[in-house]
């Protein structure tokens, strides 16, 4: 093992429900309690949900002029997160917030930031996985807008190299893809962060809630394991005005454990004294890039975007004298 720990203190905000009447400096509010708890308990950095500033808009048909004004931020930090970047900076701590953007130009995605201890915004990363549709479906019991409400992210996925770590950042459906992963694999980053506000029930096909948990738990530690980093990942959840979510917030080791999951679907703190050089092994002996990756091979993953026809050549020969051989 490892002769060398890296400790890195790092916490998981899990966030409860927040209803259509709940007002941004509320929501702060709880924000500001837990990462006044994280720091507490020894965080260095504080990973809050997905649209962690409201309730998960994308789930009603609205009029998009109403959806900008309701529930985009045109500027980060606003006067009403102010808060939350003066305590950062008052406790030394960083974090990770996801919420939808307004740009000055007024297109609109689905974002989060990167804020290191002194409260500096070091990083942006906008959705690229957008799920759900943009037409109106009336006959669903409730519609999931990602499609019409947002952009495809734009900026790619990076990492950045803040707190004393190289950080990677993506968005809930982000997680299901492994190219996700893979692309801040190699850049050789240590901690992938992500939100999610993720329905229990879903909308195309008839899915036992319980498989959105397996799944969901399944794509962490598969991310965290093939590319030897730390995953941290954090829910809003529970019930918004009658509209369930999953919880499930986890960290989950380059080993591909989970060594800290909620508990429940209120708002909840998680805390790892995380050895970032849990990876070293997986990096040298068992996921190293530079010497078993094979990318000539790999040429679909770019060439391609749907499934196409398969790539098998004429049949082999099934001779005697070629199986004897």
């Amino acid at each position: 093992m490892s002769s060398t720990s890296r400790h890195f203190g790092l916490a998981v905000a899990q966030l409860g429900p927040v209803h259509l009447a709940d007002s941004r400096a509320c929501v702060v509010a709880r924000l500001v309690a837990m990462m006044r708890e994280a720091h507490s308990r020894g965080a260095r950095m504080v990973v809050f949900p997905e649209l962690a500033l409201t309730t998960f808009f994308p789930r009603y048909w609205l009029p998009d002029a109403e959806v900008t004004e309701r529930f985009f931020e045109p500027s980060m930090p606003s006067a009403e997160t102010q808060p939350l970047f003066d305590l950062a900076r008052e406790l030394r701590i960083g974090f990770y917030l996801g919420y939808a953007e307004l740009t000055e130009d007024g297109r609109r995605f689905n974002t989060a930031v990167l804020v290191d201890d002194q409260a500096n915004i070091v990083g942006r990363y906008r959705k690229i996985h957008l799920p759900g549709h943009s037409d109106h479906k009336p006959e669903a019991p409730f519609q999931h807008l990602e499609k019409k409400y947002f952009e495809v992210g734009n900026e790619g996925f990076k990492v950045w190299k803040t707190l004393g770590t190289r950080i990677g950042m993506c968005i809930c459906n982000d997680r299901r893809w492994p190219e996700t992963f893979r692309v801040m694999g190699l850049q050789s980053a240590e901690l992938a962060v992500l939100g999610y506000n993720t329905p229990s029930w879903n909308i195309h096909w008839s899915e036992p809630p319980h498989l959105r948990m397996s799944s969901h738990l399944l794509s962490l530690q598969a991310a965290a394991y093939q590319n030897a980093m730390w995953v941290a990942a954090s829910a809003k959840c529970g019930a918004e005005d009658g509209f369930h979510m999953i919880g499930g917030s986890a960290i989950v080791a380059p080993s591909g454990e989970i060594v800290a999951q909620a508990q429940g679907e209120e708002d909840e703190v998680l805390v790892v004294n995380a050895d970032l050089a849990l990876s070293d092994n997986f990096r040298e002996h068992v996921f190293n890039f530079a010497k078993h990756r094979r990318p000539e091979h790999y040429g679909l993953i770019v060439e391609r975007t749907g499934a196409g026809e398969p790539l098998g050549g004429p049949p082999l020969s099934t001779s005697t004298s070629s199986l004897q051989e």
